[in-house]
Order: structure tokens, then C-alpha cells, then sequence
């Protein structure tokens, strides 16, 4: 038995008296994790799996077309494709197809499973990654043009023990932006002679600032400050001029990418709603704390985003500009996105 038999009482019990609840809601509702839902439906419908991606994710190729979703507390990212074009990496992996395109940190994956589950609209297929704490990393669910054989090949090529341990840790509280304060003047210099995006983390980690407080700290012309609507504003009016983009919606675990235009916003209550046949985003937008014009230079001309967190510093999305190895012109976006802090002070 996966789960002691009061904790498996306890989610029969509140599973019954709201059988339409989404898991995580569920789940923060009894003060369990998500992962404990799904750990209790083990012999039930739910099979463990191994997480590790290097095994995991070049298997869903076979699946055909699914939904991938990644998230985290406060916007939920889905890409409807394939899974192709998997590049393995003991530290970082990555799905580069032309649809589902995600950025894996691979010691995140500890626990997975593949879950069959009766619902009113039929059956329900799929497979959930969860990290050492429970928290829900990365999932893909089956549509209806996808393989259930092989879905079933999966589950049973990758299958573990249903007892295998089953250790779900307490995470970390957050730590708020991180600063530097002897570090800024280097971290303007460097800044500026950045000549990839990917140089920022490196640079940032070695002077001690986590992104939020990188932010804060360079100041203009790198980064401003906006009105917390400007995110918003920002997928509003790109979707009215059809610009193409990048948003990068993700978790210590994952982070998944949607590139081109949007075009079918619905504002829901609190939630900011994208509603596009092969991309759907949903953001909390009443959570959002901060939102930032970023500029980083790189070779082929400063790459211009902007980007959205919570009230505890942590990242909820980013926006950028679509760029193409063969293009390099994003004036649009950029137009866009520096206009969105006219009237605002530097």
C-alpha cells in the first residue's frame, strides 16, 4: 500500500463530496499534495512509472498527438503536438519539436505516473511528473487522435513497483528576491556585455542575485519597471496585431514554451484566458505582483521581454518576441512592449 490507510480515507472522502474539483485545488483544500491524490489511485488506475526524463520523454514520441501542460501556482500552459526532437542532458534536457518545446532540469523528476481515470465525458488518460515535494512538474494527457496502445506499452515497459518508495519531502519557503548589494555595479558591467540570453542565469547565480532581484537592482535601460495590468496588456495587444511570440510559462522542474501569435483571449473572473486550438494559456492575473520590461543584449540585437511575478518574487511568465534562426527582426513586439512603459518612470 502506496498510502496509509487514513490519508487514503481522507481523499475518497473529499474526492466523493467534490468529484469535479481539480486535483491541485482538491488537494490544497485537505492539505495534502497533488501527488498524493494520484499516489492513492495506485491499483486503482493509476500505475507508478519511472520520472527520469531520459527514459520517460523519448517514449511519448509514440504517443501522437497529446496535450502537454506545465505549470505553476498561478498559470497553466498547454501545447497540443508531438513529442519530438528530445536532446538528453544530465543537468538540462529539452523537447525542441515544432509544437511542444520545453526545458527539462532533470533531479526534479522523482516521481511519475500513468493514469487511466472514468470521468463523465469518457475515459481519461495520462502521465503526471511530480517533484521530491509532490508538486506537479509536467503532464501530458492523451486527445483523441493519440495511441492508447501505446499509452498501455509505457505504462508496462516503465513500470516500477507500486510500492517503490514513496518519500514526498516538505518544500522550502521562499527566500524573496535575492540581492546583491556589493554586486550591482558588476552586474551592470556584465550585463551589458552579455551576447546570449543564456549568459544572464550564469551571471546572475555567480553574483548572488535570483532574477527577480537582477531586475530591481540593473535599472534602466535593462529593466523597468511596469504596471501590474501590463502583462495583460502586453498578450492583448499583440493578439489584436497578430504578432508572433515566445511565452515561457514554468516550474523548478520545467519550463514550457509556446511560439506564434495568439489570437482568442477570454477573461474568465480572476483568470486571463487564451483559448487557441493548439495553445491554451491561463493566468491568474489578480496574483500578479510585478511585471518588468527586460532588455538583454545579445548578438543579434537586445532580445526585449516582459515579465510577470508573484508577490513572493517568483516567476509567473515571460513574453518575448518571435525570432527565427534565419530572422532576427522583432520590431513589432519590441515597439509594443517598450510602449507599454510610456508615462511610467524610469
Amino acid at each position: 500500500m502506496l498510502l496509509p490507510h487514513p490519508i487514503l480515507d481522507l481523499i475518497d472522502a473529499a474526492r466523493a463530496e467534490h468529484p469535479k474539483r481539480r486535483d491541485r485545488d482538491l488537494a490544497a483544500a485537505i492539505g495534502l499534495t497533488e501527488a498524493h491524490l494520484v499516489a492513492a489511485e495506485v491499483g486503482r488506475g493509476a500505475r507508478r512509472i519511472t520520472a527520469a526524463p531520459a527514459v520517460l520523454v523519448p517514449a511519448l514520441e509514440h504517443l501522437g498527438d497529446v496535450m502537454a501542460l506545465t505549470r505553476n501556482e498561478n498559470c497553466v500552459h498547454e501545447k497540443r503536438g508531438r513529442y519530438t526532437g528530445f536532446q538528453a542532458g544530465d543537468h538540462a534536457a529539452m523537447v525542441l519539436g515544432p509544437d511542444i518545446d520545453l526545458r527539462i532540469f532533470p533531479r526534479h523528476w522523482v516521481h511519475a505516473f500513468a493514469v487511466t481515470r472514468i470521468t463523465d465525458q469518457g475515459t481519461q488518460r495520462s502521465i503526471q511528473v511530480f517533484d521530491a515535494c509532490g508538486e506537479a512538474v509536467h503532464k501530458v494527457f492523451l486527445e483523441d487522435r493519440s495511441d492508447v496502445v501505446a499509452f498501455e506499452a509505457i505504462a508496462k515497459a516503465l513500470a516500477l513497483p507500486d510500492d517503490a518508495p514513496f518519500d514526498l519531502h516538505l518544500p522550502d519557503a521562499p527566500e524573496g528576491p535575492q540581492v546583491n548589494a556589493d554586486k550591482i555595479d558588476a552586474l551592470r558591467h556584465g550585463w551589458a556585455r552579455m551576447t546570449d540570453t543564456h549568459q544572464f542565469m550564469l551571471m546572475t547565480r555567480r553574483m548572488k542575485f535570483d532574477r527577480l532581484g537582477a531586475y530591481r537592482s540593473v535599472g534602466a535601460p535593462w529593466a523597468q519597471a511596469l504596471p501590474r495590468d501590463a502583462a495583460v496588456a502586453a498578450l492583448t495587444q499583440a493578439a489584436a496585431a497578430s504578432v508572433p511570440l515566445m511565452i515561457f510559462v514554468g516550474n523548478p522542474g520545467c519550463i514550457q514554451i509556446h511560439s506564434g501569435p495568439v489570437a482568442r483571449l477570454e477573461p474568465m473572473g480572476p483568470w486571463f484566458n487564451v483559448l487557441d486550438p493548439a495553445f491554451n494559456l491561463h493566468l491568474r492575473a489578480d496574483r500578479v505582483a510585478e511585471v518588468w520590461l527586460v532588455r538583454k543584449p545579445t548578438k543579434r540585437g537586445d532580445a526585449v521581454s516582459v515579465e510577470a511575478f508573484d508577490a513572493e518574487g517568483l516567476t509567473i511568465l515571460q513574453v518575448f518576441g518571435k525570432r527565427s534562426e534565419a530572422a532576427t527582426d522583432t520590431a513589432v513586439w519590441d515597439a509594443l512592449a517598450t510602449g507599454l512603459a510610456e508615462g511610467v518612470p524610469a
